[in-house]
């Protein structure tokens, strides 16, 4: 069964730290393009980060960058999401996903076609 599990979510205050991962089963995420998404209570899901096949390169949404940091494991099969000055309205579900082997990374949602359950970010004033 193929399946992207995150966990790392919780609750933080605000200017706080956290660190998600996403570990992959059923598939090898080393050959796929990574990528993260959020969704805060009554709004769509939105890009955050995404991180090429090999790591060298990322993108990052404009609320986020120099603030959030995404790497990939290859070995372990995992990314992650490194995440510090942490906002109230960074609270959101947090998606990875991964997308098709000969895609390139993207910030686009469609693009990607193996998803997460996701995991909760509370961030407390």
């Amino acid at each position: 069964q193929v399946q992207l599990e995150e966990s790392g979510g919780g609750l933080v205050q605000a200017g706080g730290s956290l660190r998600l991962a996403c570990t992959a089963s059923g598939l090898t995420i080393s050959s796929r393009p990574m990528g993260w998404f959020r969704q805060a209570p009554g709004k769509g899901r939105e890009f955050v980060a995404a991180i090429d096949r090999d790591g060298v390169y990322t993108d990052y949404s404009m609320t986020v960058k120099g603030r959030f940091t995404v790497s990939r494991d290859n070995a372990k099969n995992t990314v992650y999401l490194q995440m510090n000055s942490l906002k109230p309205e960074d609270t959101a579900v947090y998606y990875c996903a991964a997308s098709p082997p000969s895609s390139y990374y993207s910030t686009i949602e469609h693009r990607y076609d193996t998803w997460g359950q996701g995991t909760q970010v509370t961030v407390s004033s």
